[in-house]
């Protein structure tokens, strides 16, 4: 078990707008407010990770090395607009239905299956039970809480929607609830406080 507290961070929905695959980086744009509230998590000395499925790679929309350069365009933006980082960035290029080998994989890496979040716990030495995911997904959320984590769903991309007509279908509810990523870091902070 690691040592480290991290935020885990979905990227579509969450971090950047989202607009469907993402099969150029000038697609990518950030929400408002998201390369701030990463670097407060900086400041504060917590780890921001991201954690995203690609499968765009296995249904042959876009090569892996394109999730490379738009990743490498997020790190930028977020650097030129608050001088923020990530401390990990983990993605699942696979499917277990479509495409062809070795991209059409019933792997463990896909979220909602942990893969992404142990594999950074054990990277980064990062401790899952004291930890947090921002998602706008509740896929993604119900995820974490099963390793451990504190989940924490937006009303950003898919969220709103999401919360508002299907969350009396869930079994499992977030921890919280917040209008975005600038919201869920400024809960997380006073929590750690």
């Amino acid at each position: 078990m690691g040592t480290r507290k991290a935020v885990f961070l979905d990227r579509d929905g969450t971090v950047s707008r989202e607009v469907g695959y993402v099969n150029h980086e000038r697609r990518l744009r950030l929400l408002p407010g998201s390369a701030a509230a990463i670097r407060k998590l900086n400041d504060a000395g917590l780890l921001a990770v991201l954690v995203t499925n690609q499968a765009g790679v296995a249904r042959g929309y876009f090569q892996e090395s394109l999730v490379h350069v738009v990743h490498k365009r997020l790190e930028t933006l977020l650097d030129e607009e608050a001088g923020a980082r990530l401390d990990g960035i983990y993605f699942c290029p696979h499917h277990p239905d479509v495409g062809q080998p070795p991209w059409r994989l019933d792997c463990d890496c896909r979220k909602p299956r942990p893969g992404m979040l142990l594999r950074a716990g054990e990277d980064l030495d990062i401790d899952l039970a004291i930890s947090y995911l921002v998602s706008d997904h509740i896929k993604d959320v119900s995820m974490a809480m099963e390793a451990g984590l504190t989940g924490v769903m937006v009303r950003t991309g898919y969220g709103a929607g999401l919360l508002e007509y299907h969350a009396h279908k869930w079994t499992t509810r977030p921890h919280h609830v917040t209008e975005d990523l600038a919201a869920a870091v400024d809960l997380i902070l006073e929590l750690e406080s």
